[in-house]
């Protein structure tokens, strides 16, 4: 593990770049962004791409370490290469900012209430791999769509096990158990999620770190107890489907707590826009969700 790295997560002032749409987000980021479907015949094609995109945003000197902490990246953006370097390596030597992977395959279909994560195949390669390309920490998503106890017990504990096996690497994990926005009990949720985290956290040993995206809740700084943890590197949230504006004044609201955005980090990026216009208007959702990440 990366010693200065940990350090600039764990007390750095700032905010997590989400840039890892992986295959079934990726059309909607690219339709987004002004590219359609009809711009590409495969999915080499679609990610040469998605990769331009993430590339102009990441070379773009805006996208510099004063406002942001990290970056999460795609298998295939940590296999590629920004001007000349592994993704991560650029990040880092040429930005001062810190990378995660993206390791999970996707989500199961929808039981108890949950959608856990796929079978995670060949992880140990993964791992390896994020390793040599000199990644800090990894990032793996399953959703809670109502408040089942049963289905929230088992989706924690797949991802703290998996969480375990990430760490023992020399990695550090970011768990990611999101709450559906549109969940019909969304609170209720919140609190049985709550209540599985921090017997988990109570469980790890003292040489194991974790950093947890969550949603953002209905209750401010529902979240604060996390934050103190001392096996709790970073706690950080996701938009959710929020927009920016909304996302942001949530956020704003829940104080240690962190943006770890993706959608929301893009919104109002064109792939027509002159080199003057984005790195306007990406300064401006920088400056926004840097703002709102800092109280």
């Amino acid at each position: 593990m990366n010693l200065t790295q940990m350090e600039r997560m764990k007390s750095g002032k700032g905010f997590i770049a989400a840039l890892d749409q992986s295959g079934g987000s990726t059309p909607k980021a690219l339709e987004t962004y002004g590219i359609k479907k009809d711009a590409y015949s495969n999915d080499e094609e679609m990610f040469q791409l998605v990769h331009q995109m993430r590339s102009r945003i990441m070379e773009s000197s805006v996208f510099n370490k004063d406002r942001i902490l990290g970056a999460i990246l795609f298998e295939k953006t940590m296999d590629s290469r920004v001007d000349g370097l592994h993704s991560a390596d650029y990040l880092w030597d040429k930005k001062g900012i810190v990378t995660f992977l993206k390791v999970d395959k996707g989500l199961a279909d929808q039981e108890q209430g949950v959608q856990v994560m796929k079978p995670i195949t060949h992880l140990d390669d993964l791992l390896k791999r994020a390793n040599e390309r000199h990644v800090f920490g990894t990032k793996m998503r399953s959703v809670i769509r109502e408040a089942n106890t049963t289905g929230i017990k088992a989706l924690v504990d797949q991802q703290f096990e998996i969480g375990q096996i990430i760490s023992k690497a020399g990695l550090v994990p970011i768990i990611e158990p999101e709450v559906d926005i549109h969940a019909p009990d969304k609170e209720k949720a919140e609190m049985v999620l709550k209540n599985e985290l921090i017997k988990h956290l109570k469980s790890l040993d003292s040489n194991t770190l974790v950093m947890l995206k969550l949603t953002i809740p209905d209750e401010d700084n529902f979240y604060e107890e996390l934050t103190s943890f001392p096996n709790v590197l970073r706690v950080v949230a996701l938009s959710g489907g929020y927009s920016r504006e909304v996302a942001n004044q949530k956020l704003a609201r829940n104080h240690n707590v962190i943006a770890s955005f993706s959608r929301a980090l893009s919104e109002g990026l064109n792939v027509d826009q002159s080199p003057q216009e984005f790195s306007k208007i990406l300064d401006g959702s920088i400056q926004n969700i840097y703002q709102a990440s800092i109280t």
